[in-house]
């Protein structure tokens, strides 16, 4: 028989007050706007809402790089379309962190890359909210960029907290993929429950214009299979 139900599998982490993502950017602010105390003065009783307030960066949580955050006349998410990062073919390249930090072209040569999003699983992700997490993270290699880019990926993304090598002050990746409209999703987060394909992966931001980052509720629909 066949099972026609998908299973859905969250690639994100919980964003909550205080929450550091990035080093050196500020942790966001999460509280009421309006209690549900105070929302008694102005609704019937037994009748209450909260309304919440956020301040944050947009580099919070896992989150979704489009052109404008690397270029200032690259598109913004407004201007990115529906299909660059809903329900795109998947696929997972691993290439554990305890064996090597340099993510290079030899690691994705024996992956079919083309038209698909990219997701680099390096374990890393086990350091999330530690101080281990910022230092000395996995990244994808400037050779290995241009890879990507050449092979025509449609997205790429990574377990780590940031695509490229933060130990210097360039950032290849983020311009090659970038600058060739490939959107880049970091901070992602249980790739090892993945198969490496046969899955679709979404990774929506809100319509925001003038913003070039934000976070999304990566995820990841396994596709349904004889049993």
């Amino acid at each position: 028989m066949m099972d026609s139900t998908p299973q859905l599998i969250d690639l994100s982490h919980t964003i909550e007050d205080g929450l550091i993502t990035y080093k050196g950017l500020p942790a966001p602010i999460i509280c009421d706007f309006l209690s549900r105390e105070d929302s008694r003065a102005f609704y019937e009783a037994g009748t209450e809402f909260q309304i919440g307030k956020i301040e944050m960066v947009s580099n919070t949580g896992t989150y979704l790089d489009c052109p404008f955050h690397r270029f200032e006349e690259g598109k913004d998410l407004s201007e990115i379309g529906l299909e660059a990062f809903t329900d795109l073919e998947g696929m997972v390249v691993h290439v554990p962190f305890a064996e090597k930090r340099a993510i290079t072209v030899d690691d994705l040569q024996a992956y079919p890359v083309r038209d698909r999003a990219v997701l680099l699983h390096t374990g890393w992700d086990r350091f999330w909210n530690t101080d281990a997490y910022f230092e000395g993270h996995p990244y994808l290699t400037e050779a290995a960029a241009t890879y990507l880019r050449d092979e025509q990926a449609k997205l790429v993304g990574i377990d780590a907290c940031n695509i490229d090598d933060t130990s210097g002050r360039q950032r290849p990746a983020h311009t090659i993929l970038l600058g060739a409209e490939i959107l880049i999703v970091e901070h992602l987060c249980q790739l090892q429950l993945l198969p490496t394909e046969g899955f679709t992966f979404s990774a929506i931001p809100p319509k925001f214009k003038g913003v070039g980052t934000f976070p999304v509720r990566a995820m990841a629909k396994i596709k349904s299979h004889e049993g």
